[in-house]
């Protein structure tokens, strides 16, 4: 219940006003890239091959692997319609994701061997090697596809560094230009404090979908009660939280982010007066101890289990532009947002020059979608 009031709250007063539009405009050019032939002679092609990408195919059970992964054990089996249009869809992040691959290594960028284990074992840690068996098997998983989709991670963020991050420069005539038109976003009415949470829950979901480094997820109350408590006594013991948050978390909404959930106001937390009560009473610095989530207001059921950390707190009054604080929460949402423009538009310019053909979606268009 408080991470939809927090929602709210942030939404309501953030200083991030950037539009999405560029998301919407990917994903149009996603879904065109994948329809659309590609001119010239429509040479063969074997029947396990749904696509390739400048000669590099992309296979069926690549495709099937995935597709399983994400129906996973629902009660209810998609239609026909409904499989095609989500194998369609990965098949379509498959292509860009070997787009990325082969510019990456091109570069010489594509992560190591070392790399990969190393994240790895990080993923194993908290489990016997039966229960991390277990884990890959409910996610439909093999060892070999986990591997990959760990070395994509790892390229894609050594690319996205070298080709995108290295190059956004924010000046202090930029961050003061933002501050004078937004200055009304930083006039803060109560206080506020800065947390960072590392959640877990108690709900089955698709582990990819939760948004961690690790895809991890907790399917009942048991296994989160059990993973809270193993997160707790890592805290205890010295890890960092932003880097558990980063692996461990189940907040898709912050989790990549070390967990900081930014400035929360101080009626939002007492919206739920146990959080309050254990947040009000830490320094800068200190974690709460394990707290159960609920899905209402009125505490009867608990969905989850959380523990926060006060990163800061500030009173009520107008933040101004010489506050160090200020300048970096500006420099951050500038750099965010060029980041994601950059990104959206780098994936287009590849993909534009990259010679792809679809299969699949060609077969489904004659098809007609019988």
């Amino acid at each position: 219940m408080l991470h939809s009031r927090i929602r709210t709250s942030r939404m309501l007063r953030s200083a991030s006003r950037f539009s999405r539009v560029t998301k919407a405009v990917a994903a149009a050019g996603l879904l065109a890239a994948s329809v659309m032939a590609v001119t010239g002679c429509n040479h063969g092609h074997k029947a396990d091959v749904m696509a390739t990408v400048n000669g590099k195919p992309i296979m069926k059970s690549e495709v099937d692997l995935l597709y399983e992964n994400a129906v996973g054990n629902q009660a209810q089996k998609p239609t026909k319609v409904q499989a095609e249009i989500m194998r369609l869809n990965i098949l379509r992040q498959l292509i860009d994701e070997e787009i990325l691959m082969q510019r990456a290594a091109k570069m010489h960028l594509v992560a190591s061997d070392q790399d990969v284990n190393s994240q790895l074992n990080e993923i194993k840690a908290p489990f016997t090697e039966a229960q991390f068996q277990a884990k890959l098997a409910q996610s439909h998983l093999t060892l070999n596809a986990l591997k990959r989709e760990i070395r994509n991670r790892l390229t894609d963020e050594k690319l996205f560094n070298k080709e995108i991050n290295s190059k956004i420069d924010v000046t202090d005539a930029q961050i003061t230009d933002y501050y004078n038109e937004h200055k009304a976003e930083f006039d803060v009415a109560q206080p506020q404090y800065h947390l960072a949470q590392i959640l877990v829950t108690n709900t089955p979901a698709n582990p990819q979908q939760v948004g961690n480094l690790q895809n991890s997820k907790a399917m009942n109350d048991a296994e989160a009660r059990k993973k809270i408590q193993m997160l707790y006594d890592r805290l205890k013991n010295g890890d960092d939280f932003a880097t558990l948050a980063t692996n461990f978390s189940e907040n898709p909404e912050n989790a990549s982010n070390g967990g900081d959930m930014g400035y929360i106001a101080e009626d939002v937390l007492k919206s739920d007066p146990e959080i309050y009560d254990a947040i009000s009473k830490l320094t800068p610095g200190e974690i709460t101890g394990i707290l159960p989530q609920y899905a209402s207001p009125a505490h009867t059921k608990v969905t989850g289990y959380a523990i926060y950390k006060l990163l800061d707190k500030e009173g009520a009054g107008q933040r101004d532009l010489s506050d160090p604080r200020v300048q970096q929460a500006i420099r951050q949402q500038l750099r965010q947002s060029r980041a994601q423009l950059l990104k959206d538009a780098y994936i287009e310019m590849l993909r534009d020059q990259a010679h792809v053909q679809n299969y699949y979606a060609d077969k489904i268009f004659k098809s007609g979608a019988k």
